[in-house]
């Protein structure tokens, strides 16, 4: 079991010590084989520099050629204005993506103490006036405003208010 463990080191070893032989065979150096149990030999100054420099020039990259290093801006077509209501182009790709729409009927702050007294039947009161109109989220941004209704027992909403495209960026903006 140990043995298995130890195979992936030694392959390493063995193709960094390939590596090294490349280098130093390159740089016209001898290449003395260790025997196993024996200490490495420390190299000397002079084979230690070439060891260096052959290690160093597989390092560097290779330079490029001018005519390859010579990029040409891609061609772009010119923006045309845009009418407001005009179809944006083909959108196709993006029509089954679900959203998260959210009616935001009121907000209020309350106390923890009075949040823990709520019981079955207790009223919170919000701070819309009944019959003004709520707010309709996509995500966190405001894309209209409806008034509530009932269809079939279930609550739904009345679009009454579109948010324009030109309002929308303001918002963004500022």
């Amino acid at each position: 079991m140990a043995d298995d463990a130890a195979a992936p080191e030694e392959e390493e070893e063995d193709e960094m010590a390939r590596a090294m032989a490349e280098a130093m065979a390159e740089a016209g150096q001898p290449i003395e084989k260790e025997m196993p149990g024996e200490a490495p030999a420390d190299p000397g100054e002079g084979e230690q520099a070439a060891v260096d420099e052959a290690l160093a020039a597989a390092a560097e990259p290779e330079p490029v050629a001018e005519s390859e290093a010579a990029a040409e801006p891609a061609p772009l077509s010119p923006l045309a204005p845009q009418q407001p209501g005009e179809p944006l182009g083909n959108l196709d790709f993006i029509l089954d993506v679900p959203l998260q729409i959210t009616v935001n009927l009121g907000e209020t702050r309350m106390l923890i103490k009075e949040l823990l007294q709520l019981g079955q039947g207790s009223v919170v009161e919000l701070e819309k006036m009944a019959g003004e109109p709520m707010d309709v989220l996509i995500g966190d941004k405001l894309v209209a405003r409806g008034e509530v209704v009932v269809v079939n027992e279930k609550f739904g909403v009345r679009l009454t208010d579109i948010v324009s495209t030109a309002d929308r960026i303001q918002k963004l903006q500022g």
